[in-house]
């Protein structure tokens, strides 16, 4: 029997290094580069959308205000006053439009980029929506489909689950169930997925597998990766990635959930 001779390192990435790992790769796909070179990129709101929105524009974005609902000890919302706006950008520009201008103007080979809560075994993600209207995925998912914009879901593998999706947002609706918090509805999402291993494979060119999550301390809620491939690819891959899981200040919600 063959033995693989693939080099191969394994990496923790705590929640904030993980983030920053998917929104390089959310920053390195060909449609996203040609959206901000023609037309419009939407980034909505979400912590791991306030790490995208960096890594798109150089800025600094607070992941605490560049967020709508989060899972806390509740199911909770980020309260309108300290709620930033989505970010909308021009041809690679910030740009102060409504969100009914945006999806006035949202045509093909724009791409709108939305975070998720679960992601199923199949690749589907879902979106918790507590509004009745469905909040960001009511306001643009189904003309984004019907247009041929392109849906971009930076999801981590943390949120990963063991039943469909599709499944599970059948037995979920905000006026049917109890929560503590919010009680929420789930809607099915379909587009470009992009989680550690994607993000990895994108930026280093080696295979990442999705072998482990959890830890305590500064390990809770991180995400454990296989990196296989070429060995200098692999190194490089492990160096960097190793580095970013000590370098990212971690994500706290602490403020909020008091």
């Amino acid at each position: 029997m063959q033995r693989d001779s693939r080099a191969k390192a394994t990496v923790v990435l705590p929640p904030a290094a993980a983030k920053r790992l998917i929104a390089r790769g959310v920053a390195a796909l060909p449609q996203v580069r040609r959206a901000l070179e023609q037309g419009l990129v939407v980034v909505t709101l979400g912590t791991t959308n306030a790490y995208v929105a960096e890594e798109l524009t150089g800025r600094r974005v607070d992941p605490a205000s560049h967020c709508a609902g989060y899972v806390g000890r509740t199911l909770s919302v980020v309260p309108e006053a300290r709620r930033g706006r989505e970010l909308v950008l021009e041809q690679g520009r910030p740009v102060e439009l409504s969100p009914e201008e945006v999806l006035a103007r949202l045509k093909a080979g724009d791409v709108i980029i939305k975070g998720g809560n679960v992601l199923d075994p199949e690749g589907v993600c879902g979106v918790f929506m507590a509004s009745g209207t469905g909040g960001t995925v009511g306001r643009y998912v189904a003309a984004a489909l019907a247009r041929g914009v392109e849906i971009v879901i930076p999801i981590s593998k943390l949120k990963s689950v063991h039943r469909r999706v599709v499944d599970l947002a059948r037995e979920l609706g905000a006026q049917r169930v109890r929560a503590t918090g919010l009680s929420v509805g789930l809607y099915p999402l379909v587009g470009t997925v992009v989680t550690e291993t994607e993000a990895t494979a994108l930026l280093y060119g080696v295979e990442a597998t999705h072998i482990a999550s959890g830890g305590v301390g500064a390990g809770e809620g991180a995400v454990v990766l296989l990196l296989s491939g070429e060995e200098e690819k692999v190194d490089r891959a492990f160096q960097e990635l190793a580095a970013l899981a000590r370098e990212e200040p971690p994500l706290s919600f602490d403020a909020y959930d008091r």
